[in-house]
């Protein structure tokens, strides 16, 4: 339990009344859609552009998000839509990548979850044996793009992301009773302990393995400022996925590795809380991304519901201080415009800068139900 002081408990009272507010006005314009950013205030829809898109998840994870905490059948609805229109990444299959975990646990894997529904565990099942496809046994990591996805070889590239996606291999251990399935995950996440954390707990984005014998080639920066820097919602994708792959397998070394980045994280944060692209670029332009504060949040939040009571409060205090900021300065409580989150960045050198991105959307919706202490776990 967090045990929230009386104040910390209204604020977040209020901030779960705001968004079912906007959540009940936003979803109906949306529908129909798969939202992935906002174009002057209304939703894109990735069912139109790209159905193999990463993000394609998020919108269907919302919808159970919010059905789970008001129990409305129209969120509900929603999210069986978004689950259907994903049916034609199986047919086109090529366009699939090691991301079928952000696609399919919000969505298929949320569905069978609370409703029992087997044909969603079909589906879930069959995103996890082709996530586990993806495994590449002499690096001992999954790969993360396609060639027909990349202008360059990426046949030994894993990037530090694709531990949010392990979670569907755990799941599918834990349904099947098959090993299999955790023992790519674990081997995956071994792998990233040493190749992807820093000494001083900040991560790399993206790792070269030599996919025929194994061991590092090198390492690109991605989607931070540069090779070496330190790209923040890298850093929260390790935090909170290492988080994860604790919860799945009670191995301490993922609880340590989840809070040396936590520590490196919270020791980055700036006085007013705003969270920049990349802890390392330089101070102008100030680009910042609202995205890594909400992801960073959700896993602050897991590792102080396990350490002892002397510990909780480092964690929980600096969630506080990252969900408070984005509430007061970067929300758009507003009924008419779609989005929720301002301020997100797809990338340091990326035409996105300061814009709205729907997992911001999710994660903050997460983070904010797991501080009310009655959260939907999808991971």
């Amino acid at each position: 339990m967090l045990n929230l002081q009386a104040d910390d408990q209204i604020w977040v009272d209020n901030v779960i009344s705001k968004l079912t507010d906007k959540m009940d006005a936003v979803c109906e314009r949306s529908r129909n859609k798969i939202p992935y950013t906002t174009r002057n205030g209304t939703h894109d829809n990735q069912i139109e552009k790209d159905i193999n898109w990463w993000t394609n998840g998020f919108w269907g994870g919302m919808m159970w998000l919010m059905h789970h905490e008001t129990g409305a059948q129209k969120y509900k609805e929603i999210a069986n839509f978004t689950e259907d229109a994903l049916d034609a990444c199986f047919h086109q299959f090529y366009g699939l990548h090691h991301d079928v975990g952000f696609m399919w646990l919000p969505t298929s894997l949320a569905n069978y979850k609370v409703t029992g529904n087997l044909e969603s565990r079909k589906r879930a099942m069959h995103a996890a044996n082709l996530l586990a496809g993806r495994f590449n046994l002499a690096g001992g990591f999954i790969r993360a793009w396609n060639d027909d996805t990349a202008s360059e070889d990426t046949r030994g590239w894993a990037i530090v992301d694709c531990m949010m996606n392990l979670p569907l291999l755990y799941w599918a251990s834990e349904e099947t009773k098959d090993p299999r399935y955790a023992q790519i995950a674990m081997r995956h996440a071994d792998t990233a302990l040493e190749a992807f954390i820093r000494p001083d707990g900040s991560v790399n984005h993206i790792v070269e393995f030599d996919p025929f014998h194994g061991g590092v080639v090198r390492t690109y920066g991605g989607q931070g400022y540069e090779d070496g820097s330190s790209w923040t919602r890298g850093q929260t994708w390790a935090l909170y996925g290492f988080m994860i792959s604790y919860t799945h397998t009670g191995k301490p070394e993922y609880l340590q590795a989840a809070k040396r980045v936590a520590h490196y994280f919270m020791a980055n944060i700036p006085d007013n809380g705003v969270i920049p692209i990349d802890f390392r670029q330089p101070k102008e332009p100030a680009y910042e991304d609202s995205t890594a504060a909400v992801i960073a949040a959700c896993g602050l939040i897991e590792i102080a519901q396990v350490v002892g009571e002397l510990e909780k409060e480092v964690y929980l205090n600096a969630t506080l201080k990252l969900l408070k900021t984005v509430d007061a300065t970067r929300c758009d409580w507003t009924t008419d415009s779609d989005h929720l989150l301002m301020g997100g960045s797809a990338a340091y050198h990326h035409k996105d800068i300061h814009v709205s991105i729907i997992y911001g959307d999710y994660y903050f919706m997460e983070a904010i139900f797991k501080l009310k202490g009655n959260d939907l776990y999808l991971w």
